[in-house]
């Protein structure tokens, strides 16, 4: 009896043990994060996301600010536009000029804002912030965006922690984005897989376009002359009929 009591009461502790371990890890797990639409592939474009999840119960996320890497500058950053966000595109002139399609670019985007002019990401949900990024460095595995989350009662968040190898993930990682390398085939990430995607549909859609024409052309063709046929035919039966005719009035 005083066993199977002892063993309820170290299952119940474990129990107790183990939710506390969830309610501990699940905060560390709802960070600011950011990942590719597809490939990021190194020397290519993508399209990325921010996710930022609400980790309050009584304040939304009211801004996030994100900073692009100065060590490896993007010369291209488009946000995508978001109902009820306003956003600022921040640019700093780069020490060392970028050659981008054969053109020098002297600035870059070093931060983009994102501010709610409405309720933002209210508790329990989260939110996407898309943004066309490129071109990617051939010279990198990765890069780290540093973020900054500021809640509706101000509260403000920084996910600007850098991981170190062989230690333990921090309390407020910075987000950080893998890149592939790059397809054999010349494509660099999204941006030329869809222009390809958009070629082919072209080239499917003019085929298409030169049969029906053809087969139109043919229709009509045929239907020409079947009228042609009708009426040398009607011309034909008329000329007999006057023909008999002519012939049973002379006889007569």
């Amino acid at each position: 009896m005083k066993a199977s009591r002892i063993a309820a009461r170290v299952a119940a502790a474990a129990a107790v043990a183990g939710s506390g371990v969830l309610a501990l890890s699940s905060p560390a797990l709802a960070h600011v994060s950011v990942a590719a639409e597809g490939a990021a592939a190194k020397g290519g474009y993508a399209v990325v996301d921010f996710k930022v999840p609400n980790e309050r119960d009584n304040a939304s996320t009211a801004k996030l600010e994100v900073t692009f890497p100065t060590d490896h500058p993007l010369a291209s950053a488009l946000p995508e536009p978001i109902d009820g966000w306003k956003i600022d595109v921040t640019k700093a002139k780069l020490a060392k000029p970028l050659e981008v399609h054969g053109k020098q670019i002297s600035e870059a985007v070093s931060k983009i804002t994102w501010t709610a002019t409405g309720e933002g990401v209210k508790p329990g949900f989260f939110q996407k912030f898309p943004v066309s990024v490129g071109a990617l460095p051939e010279d990198a595995d990765e890069l780290v965006f540093k973020a900054i989350q500021t809640y509706s009662n101000k509260e403000v968040v920084r996910w600007i922690e850098v991981q170190e190898d062989g230690a333990e993930e921090p309390d407020n990682p910075a987000p950080v984005l893998a890149l592939s390398a790059a397809s054999e085939d010349g494509h660099h990430g999204a941006a030329a897989e869809d222009a390809s995607d958009k070629s082919d549909d072209a080239k499917a859609t003019a085929t298409t376009n030169e049969a029906a024409a053809t087969s139109d052309g043919t229709d009509t063709t045929a239907r020409v002359l079947g009228v042609v046929g009708i009426v040398v035919g009607a011309a034909g039966v008329a000329y007999g009929v006057l023909a008999g005719r002519r012939r049973t009035t002379t006889e007569a």
